[in-house]
């Protein structure tokens, strides 16, 4: 029997504000859409979590059985630099700025995602569309909505009318906004735009002379609108209702909410049965920013080049960081954090290694089949990582008293254990149980090299040579490399 059929998963539905029990629509198949990157730079570490944090969602969806179709956009065309109808399309400012084609950029900076993203050790999506392949399909969803009346065309711009629409549904449902509070707040912008009121959005811009980015439609030549690429490629590879739709926070308005608009003039009901949103990523306490200089790049993370960390950190200890929090919850990155995630990470790896040297008896004093359980119950309760890390960090404490003789477990239990840490740990978490090469730090063989020295001062400590044991740790502290021994084991950090 598949392992959902055994687990009552529960997810925090955005739409509704509250946590309900999960059902797919199709018996053991599950549709996720998730709004992927704007490709006009490099992606930034609060995208990351974003896409780190659906990455271990659908983790640990494959992880119950299900068969999930992931689809994650790119966008490539349609995203203005104000994320509203106005302003300069963000790839082609690029390309402009850089004089050179903007499918150059979208092939620089997609590059590069997909090469931030396989080192935080993310599995790719199922579909990874994009806006300009599907030009022909924005098109014809429009016509739909200009049929239905939800549209009007202004000087070869076709904008979504949010108040019609608002007559026979409600605009705002997702982000709890009124639309009458909304008209009030911006009356004053009515005279200043094309659009019969402020709150309608752009299904299709008409290109100006300069505008590098232009396809030729039945209203003139332009682009689509940003917010309606999401549409037409989550209804084309998931269907008109489709499980679940994933994002950051920053997009539920007015990215998602006019998602929502448009899958309901052209089908005539909900897009999405479960809206999902991640939270925001601080930096010591402050709103990422790359105008203030409050902000960091994943490479600069790895390398160690920049002003905030001590040191380099590699992707699985940023992804573990991450993890350590709920995806729900606002999240600060500071150098005092990382390391403890560091250090953390360390010893949940020392402690999978002791695995295969603890000695099995006929009973077990520990319940590990409890630990199970409730590993399963944090993940059912809306994702919670966590409530799953403070798990793992109890078999720390179980499997050193094994080690120790303090505790007794069978072979059974044993291997139960060596299956779900794994599980947990690689399957569902995405951190990865063996040496990672990091090549900027060649941080893999100084922790190969860091265990033997600590495995050699053990040894010393247990023979009771402690002249050799203090001279490992005191030549260590003077070389800038300082240990810390605990009841988990030793560990290090440089200084």
């Amino acid at each position: 029997m598949a392992l959902y059929k055994q687990q009552e998963l529960k997810l925090y539905n955005s739409m509704s504000g509250e946590k309900e029990a999960f059902k797919s629509i199709h018996e053991g198949r599950i549709g996720m859409y998730v709004c992927g990157p704007t490709v006009y730079s490099n992606v930034h570490l609060g995208n990351c979590r974003t896409f780190i944090s659906f990455d271990m969602i659908y983790r640990y969806l494959l992880h119950l059985g299900y068969k999930v179709r992931y689809v994650r956009n790119i966008t490539d065309a349609g995203h203005l630099t104000d994320d509203a109808d106005q302003g300069e399309d963000k790839i082609s400012k690029k390309a402009r700025l850089e004089k050179i084609e903007p499918m150059e950029v979208v092939q620089q900076y997609t590059l590069d995602f997909h090469n931030v993203m396989k080192k935080f050790n993310a599995l790719p999506p199922n579909i990874e569309p994009t806006a300009t392949g599907h030009i022909v399909e924005q098109i014809e969803i429009i016509k739909s909505i200009l049929d239905k009346g939800y549209a009007y065309e202004r000087n070869g711009s076709i904008y979504f009318d949010v108040i019609k629409f608002n007559e026979d549904h409600q605009y705002g449902k997702l982000s709890g906004r009124n639309l009458e509070d909304m008209i009030a707040n911006t009356r004053e912008l009515a005279a200043q735009s094309e659009k019969e009121n402020p709150q309608d959005f752009a299904l299709w811009k008409k290109a100006s002379p300069e505008h590098i980015m232009r396809w030729p439609s039945p209203w003139g030549d332009g682009f689509p609108g940003w917010h309606l690429e999401c549409t037409v490629m989550s209804s084309k590879y998931l269907g008109e209702t489709f499980d679940i739709h994933g994002g950051g926070m920053d997009l539920k308005f007015p990215h998602h909410e006019c998602e929502i608009a448009q899958g309901e003039a052209a089908h005539g009901h909900s897009p999405v049965n479960y809206w999902m949103h991640t939270n925001m990523l601080t930096l010591e306490g402050k709103k990422m920013s790359k105008s203030t200089g409050n902000s960091i790049l994943p490479a600069e993370l790895f390398t160690g080049d920049n002003d905030f960390m001590e040191k380099a950190f590699a992707p699985s200890v940023v992804r573990f960081f991450m993890m350590q929090a709920h995806y729900r919850s606002v999240l600060d990155f500071s150098n005092d954090a990382i390391a403890a995630a560091e250090k953390g990470l360390n010893r949940l790896k020392e402690a999978v290694k002791l695995l295969d040297d603890l000695e099995v008896s006929s009973t077990s004093t520990v319940d590990f089949k409890g630990w199970n359980s409730r590993c399963y119950a944090a993940l059912n309760d809306d994702f919670n990582t966590p409530i799953l890390v403070a798990e793992l960090f109890e078999a720390v404490k179980k499997i050193h008293a094994v080690k120790e003789n303090n505790e007794t477990i069978t072979a059974e239990d044993l291997n139960l254990l060596k299956a779900q840490l794994h599980a947990f740990m690689e399957d569902v978490l995405g951190i990865p149980l063996k040496e990672e090469q990091n090549t900027a730090t060649n941080e893999a063989p100084m922790d190969a090299a860091m265990r033997l020295i600590i495995d050699l001062r053990a040894t010393a400590r247990a023979r009771k040579d402690f002249e050799t044991s203090d001279k490992i740790r005191d030549e260590l502290q003077e070389a800038g490399i300082q240990l810390k021994d605990g009841a988990d084991g030793t560990t290090y950090t440089i200084k």
